[in-house]
């Protein structure tokens, strides 16, 4: 048997360092170490030698199989480095010449601008949190004090999952003021960025998906004054400069009050195609979180408050950089993308 390894290493390797093709490898392999092969057949034949020998036998054979592997994978290499050469060798090979150029690619403007309201967040001391887009029922609505007869959950509205209307790609950002409420402990500061959809028919103000900023306080005798200030804050960082808000009323469910916040325009003095000659632009909805969303988000109203905004994130950047059309955000035209 030891004379037999012998052989069969001295005719392998002699066969691998003749190999002048990777097929040629892949014959040496099927007839030396393969399943099938004369390695394989030896090891076969172990159980029927005498107990003394077994060893021995099974020691020599593997390592046969693994200096014929080796030695195969020594020679791919080699043959590799060769036929490089031999390219390189041709007529037609100039290594003087540059190589062919790599087109860089550029961060998406949502991306750019998502990255700009985290970080102005972040060092306001706010947490960033993520959430599921394919939700439940009961966070993207009951927990939201949004009743069932409420027209958001309309078909048109909303795009269910599921038969039984339990599951939903999420409509809001909002959901995860209920998530953020059940793992974290109270006072705590979180935004909550993302996509959501909406089963609504395209055109140059509405999309299908699109993105928004959802943001959450929860403290001690929270009051429209801290909103308001945070915003105002924020908005300074943004545009880099100070901007007039104004509150208007507006009916959210999960907040109580509830306003529309909207800002001085920041392109114009008197009127301009951006704020439709009225000076003013809608930002976000927000208010003070209402005291059965906090009970759902398991937080007792009579000692905690709190107060809740939400704003599209595509709107901010069609404000920030003059884009009439929400569909380029997602048509993945180059023309448009490269500019930014």
């Amino acid at each position: 048997m030891e004379n037999r390894l012998k052989e069969l290493r001295q005719s392998a390797l002699k066969r691998v360092e003749a190999a002048a093709s990777e097929e040629d490898l892949r014959a040496v392999t099927r007839e030396f170490i393969g399943k099938q092969g004369a390695v394989s057949e030896l090891l076969a034949l172990i159980p029927n030698l005498p107990p003394a020998e077994r060893g021995a036998m099974g020691k020599g054979a593997n390592l046969l199989k693994r200096s014929i592997g080796d030695a195969i994978s020594e020679r791919k290499l080699a043959l590799e480095a060769l036929a490089l050469d031999a390219q390189r060798a041709g007529g037609d090979f100039d290594p003087s010449l540059p190589g062919a150029p790599q087109m860089r690619g550029s961060l998406h403007p949502l991306t750019l601008v998502r990255r700009e309201v985290e970080g102005i967040f972040s060092s306001m001391g706010y947490s960033i949190l993520d959430g599921p887009e394919v939700e439940l029922d009961y966070y993207n609505f009951q927990a939201l004090n949004i009743p069932e007869h409420h027209p958001a959950r309309e078909m048109q509205d909303t795009f269910y999952c599921d038969s039984g209307g339990k599951l939903v790609m999420r409509t809001q950002t909002s959901p995860v003021q209920i998530r953020a409420m059940e793992s974290l402990s109270p006072p705590f500061r979180v935004i909550a960025p993302g996509r959501v959809f909406r089963n609504e028919e395209a055109d140059a103000t509405h999309e299908h998906t699109f993105h928004q900023v959802e943001g959450l306080v929860v403290g001690r005798d929270i009051t429209v004054g801290h909103l308001t200030g945070v915003l105002k804050g924020f908005l300074r960082q943004l545009f880099q400069r100070d901007l007039d808000v104004r509150l208007r009323p507006g009916y959210f469910p999960f907040v109580e009050p509830g306003f529309e916040l909207d800002i001085r325009c920041p392109f114009c003095e008197e009127g301009c195609r951006v704020c439709k000659k009225t000076c003013w632009v809608e930002f976000c909805g927000c208010g003070l979180v209402h005291p059965t969303v906090l009970e759902a988000g398991g937080i007792d109203p009579e000692a905690w408050t709190g107060f809740a905004f939400g704003f599209g994130l595509d709107r901010l950047v069609m404000l920030r950089h003059g884009i009439d059309d929400i569909r380029h955000f997602m048509g993945g035209d180059l023309r448009f993308l490269e500019q930014f």
